[in-house]
């Protein structure tokens, strides 16, 4: 009987020109594996390429997760079962979080398959490491709703949180609606409350800064189209 397969948990680049910031280990088990779930299938091609240009990718099985598509967790229970080890590629940073791989997780799990969480970039812990914010209390939210009576709730919410608990809440928006974001938070924010925007984090363009609302009133950098991740901290300094 074959040995049950292993899950990969492989980072992804958070900037296309920050291959760097990806330790050498991933490209050898990269190298070694044939059946991998991705978040999207052209950035996991190119990453991969990236990684090892000998790789030969048509060769590669690349299954889809994604918010419109689930990963087939009873096919990675079947692989795995088989003795096939899976890599799980998020779009960018590390998989699993705030994306569709914690399907894959569990479904090893269930199986008592073994898990293999991979060094690299997340954005969220490097924003935060950078915001000179509570590192020792946060919390991540993801994407706050789109709609803006929906959105001004929850940012209070937010804010009201963050100072009740002294705690960094951490989100996120789709890039092309960052400025709109970003004009809410100045609108309905307290001018003492901090804000850290952390954009193209390891990028050449990259951009982080924290300061208060009522500095941030002053001026705004256009985040439009821009991988941003936002931070509040509403404990007075």
């Amino acid at each position: 009987m074959s040995a049950t397969g292993k899950v990969y948990l492989i980072p992804t680049v958070l900037s296309a020109d920050a291959l760097f910031s990806i330790p050498a280990y991933i490209t050898t088990i990269a190298q070694q594996l044939r059946v991998f779930y991705v978040e999207n299938e052209r950035t996991a091609r190119r990453y991969l390429k990236a990684l090892d240009r000998n790789i030969n990718i048509d060769e590669l099985q690349l299954l889809p997760m994604h918010e419109n598509q689930p990963p087939d967790t009873a096919l990675a229970k079947k692989l795995l079962l088989a003795g096939t080890d899976i890599g799980v590629l998020s779009e960018a940073g590390c998989p699993a979080i705030a994306d569709p791989g914690h399907l894959v997780v569990q479904a090893a799990h269930s199986i008592d398959a073994r898990v293999i969480p991979m060094i690299g970039p997340n954005s969220m812990l490097l924003a935060l490491m950078a915001s000179g914010m509570n590192g020792q209390n946060f919390q991540f939210t993801g994407y706050l709703p789109i709609k803006s009576p929906e959105r001004g709730k929850a940012l209070r919410q937010l804010e009201e949180e963050s100072e009740r608990k002294k705690q960094t809440q951490l989100f996120i928006e789709t890039p092309y609606r960052n400025n709109q974001l970003l004009k809410d938070i100045l609108d309905l924010c307290k001018d003492h409350t901090r804000l850290c925007i952390a954009a193209d984090i390891t990028g050449p363009e990259e951009y982080i800064k924290t300061k208060t609302i009522k500095e941030w009133r002053k001026a705004l950098p256009d985040l439009h189209k821009r991988p941003a991740i936002f931070l509040l901290y509403a404990v007075p300094a």
